[in-house]
Formats: C-alpha cells, structure tokens, sequence
C-alpha cells in the first residue's frame, strides 16, 4: 500500500459512493463474510489516525457460536431489564454516549428519528411490546452473521474516543467497497458486564460500542429508511 502523499486517488467517485451510500442497515441476509475479507476491512482501519499514533482500538469478531451465545444471553438481560427496570443499576454504561439533559436542536433530531422509523414499521406511540421487540433487534444484530465488539483501556482518555470514531468509520465505509453494510450500535453498552466476559476482555477494558457486519436485505422494508442530514450551510462558518 503506497503511502506517499502524491498519491493520487483516481476513482474518486467511488470513494464519494462508498461515503454516501453507508448507513445504519437493520436487516441483513445470513450470508456468511469470509474471514479474509473482515480481515481486510480491520487491516484497512488500522490506517486510521489517532493522536501520537496510539491505535487505542481492540477488535473482538464473533461468529457462529460465539455470535450467537452473546445474542441469547444480552437478549435474556434485556427482557429480564424490562421485567424488573431496578436492574438498570445493574446494566449501566460506563461512559456518557448521550447527554444527561437533552436539548434542541439535538432532542428534535433524535425524535424525528425515532418516529419516522417506528412510523415506516407500523409502531405506534404507548406500544410498548412493539418498541421492545424492536429494540431487542440490537442485540439480535438484526440478523447479521458478523458481530463486532470494541474496547478500549481504561487508562486512556477521551480523546482515544475521537479516534475510535475515525476508526469505525473507516471499516463501514470500506464494508462498502466490497459489498457489505454495517450498523454501529451504542446499544450494547449497557450490557458491557455480560459481554466483556463473553469475548474474554481484560479487567482493563470498557466497551466502546458493537457492530453488524454482513450483507443488507434489499428486501426488508427498514432498509428503506434514511436519516436526513443538515446542510453545510447549517454547521459551517467561514472565516476570512
């Protein structure tokens, strides 16, 4: 891989479509992703920045029955959650992923979000069964045949979570490359307890976050769904 930087990228539209094609897909088809091509993905993100070359991430892929096991036992806590909400002292997060009090714009986004998905399933305001079962698709990987889960030691600090961003980007927009979609997912968080154990993490490591890997169902009416996103107009100020 040439890293000169009078390296020129010759198709740059296909660069563009990676970008602009990448969303959070929440279906997927069973077909398998051959390990070599995770493999790539992972070798690719590990050209990612981060502050003095730090490389914070630690990748865990579960497959098959490691996949699976982590599903029936992250979803059993979930309805067990549901069934006694005291055991949210039990399930926490151990980092703020969203803000303790919300606020607009960002509160607006997030319930327009939240709605227009719930509306394209048929999932009303107060369905609470619903909302459950669909949230639990999560932990469920909606489907996907590849689980992906990521620490990060403890000791380091939050700027290791910026480059964490940069580097969870460039793994979904190479999935794209080749084909596959992804579907980032804070969800799993909360479940760190169970699943630290369960991919045999080190007493050091937080769960950063999980993801789905594999192939999108181009069936699936989700698939359908797209967030809207802010003109540049809206977030930029230029100084001259």
């Amino acid at each position: 891989m040439s890293q000169n930087p009078a390296t020129s990228v010759i198709d740059a539209a296909s660069v563009d479509a990676a970008i602009n094609s990448r969303m959070s897909v929440r279906a997927f088809l069973p077909d398998p992703v051959p390990r070599a091509t995770i493999e790539h993905l992972l070798r690719l993100a590990a050209r990612s920045p981060s502050g003095t070359n730090t490389q914070p991430w630690k990748v865990y892929v579960l497959q098959g029955a490691s996949r699976d096991g982590l599903v029936e036992k992250v979803c059993a806590a979930h309805d067990a959650l549901r069934a006694d909400p005291s055991l949210a002292a039990v399930y926490k997060e151990e980092y703020d992923y969203y803000p303790e009090k919300w606020v607009s714009p960002y509160i607006d986004r997030r319930r327009e979000n939240g709605w227009s998905l719930y509306g394209l399933l048929g999932i009303t305001k107060g369905d609470k069964d619903k909302m459950h079962a669909q949230h639990q698709r999560n932990f469920r990987l909606f489907d996907a045949p590849v689980g992906l889960m990521f620490t990060l030691d403890r000791i380091m600090g939050r700027g290791s979570l910026v480059d964490y961003g940069m580097f969870l980007q460039t793994i979904m927009v190479a999935a794209r490359g080749h084909g596959l979609h992804t579907c980032p997912q804070a969800a799993w968080n909360g479940f760190a307890k169970i699943i630290l154990p369960h991919i045999g993490a080190g007493e050091n490591e937080m769960l950063v976050c999980g993801m789905a890997l594999g192939y999108a169902d181009p069936n699936d009416r989700v698939n359908g769904f797209h967030t809207p996103r802010e003109t540049v107009e809206s977030f930029t100020r230029w100084l001259e």
